[in-house]
């Protein structure tokens, strides 16, 4: 009997992605779209003064994402002087670590902190929700955001509450 649920292909193919399986990744994402399936994109939000903005990965469809790019480059580039080092390792894609990187960089939870950032108070918390778990590099660098902003910075994904402050996370890396 072969699966026929999103989440049993998804396992599949990261496990195959870890394994560095290249020909069986593509064979579990051909099953997946020859059967009208799709993994749930990930999905952050904000809400800033009564108003609710919404972050999808790679996200350009925001009138100010030229602005919210260029932040997370800024913030990126200053939370590796303090010790960031993207986790190119989740990124289960058979490209090169420049292109896992730049992957990295778009997450919908750094595009939605990026924003939240911008358009709110220097010393106001962030707040957002995503729909699903933060990945490792996501929740390392938020930690670094929250010490470089000096900023409070609560996430909640699918699994928990994440209460992000100068370089410490509630869930002590639990993620």
């Amino acid at each position: 009997m072969e699966p026929n649920d999103v989440g049993t292909y998804t396992l599949l193919s990261n496990m195959y992605a870890k394994a560095k399986r290249w020909d069986e990744v593509l064979k579990v994402r051909k099953l997946m779209r020859e059967r009208s399936l799709k993994k749930e994109p990930g999905v952050s939000w904000i809400e800033i003064r009564n108003t609710t903005y919404v972050f999808v990965c790679d996200d350009s469809n925001h009138p100010e994402s030229s602005q919210i790019y260029e932040k997370i480059s800024e913030l990126l580039a200053k939370i590796k002087l303090l010790g960031y080092v993207p986790d190119v390792a989740s990124i289960l894609h058979d490209v090169e670590n420049e292109q896992k990187e730049d992957y990295l960089s778009y997450h919908s939870e750094k595009l939605a902190i990026a924003y939240g950032v911008m358009k709110t108070p220097p010393q106001a918390p962030i707040r957002i929700i995503k729909n699903l778990r933060m990945c490792d590099d996501c929740h390392s660098a938020v930690k670094l955001i929250s010490k470089l902003t000096k900023r409070d910075i609560i996430v909640r994904d699918s699994n928990r509450f994440h209460r992000f402050q100068d370089d410490c996370c509630s869930c002590a890396d639990y993620c």
